[in-house]
């Protein structure tokens, strides 16, 4: 198998990066419920192709990245927020995952970012592993603050100066 490709998203990708975030759903990662029929729109106003980093493995879309300001004020414009990343179950090992934080990293300083945070639940420990890895920190956790199957779960907070 060959090393992931990271490139932009394209409106093209709508379907299958639709399909992608679907079968990569999980309660380690979601707060949200599973997606159920019909399916809302990958792409939105808020967040559309521009914001999205894909990674292919030999052709195939395997995983995605969406990159976002975490507030909408113009004062929190040097920060950019890692508002999801999904790989799929086959690609998992691949170097697919962090191929794409690495993108985003480049993406971020090309926007002109200071810095790039992202939130993580805190029983996700592979991610937050991933995550160190690549060099994030915790910067803060709310404890608590998701209730996700009758478990409370905290929100960790990560971040990074570009």
């Amino acid at each position: 198998m060959s090393a992931p490709r990271i490139r932009p998203a394209t409106t093209d990708d709508e379907d299958v990066l639709g399909r992608l975030d679907r079968a990569a759903w999980s309660p380690l990662h979601s707060v949200q419920p599973r997606p159920e029929p019909p399916y809302d729109p990958f792409f939105s106003e808020r967040s559309g192709p521009r914001d999205h980093l894909v990674a292919e493995l030999d052709g195939a879309v395997v995983g995605y990245l969406r990159l976002g300001f975490p507030t909408s004020l113009a004062c929190n414009t040097h920060v950019l927020q890692i508002r999801g990343l999904a790989v799929a179950d086959e690609a998992r090992g691949t170097g697919a995952g962090r191929a794409l934080l690495r993108a985003a990293q480049e993406e971020a300083r090309r926007r002109g970012a200071r810095r790039l945070t992202l939130r993580v639940l805190g029983h996700n420990a592979p991610a937050r592993r991933l995550y160190e890895s690549e060099g994030f920190t915790v910067e803060g956790i709310l404890p608590d603050e998701f209730l996700l199957d009758g478990e409370y779960v905290d929100d960790v907070l990560m971040g990074m100066f570009l």
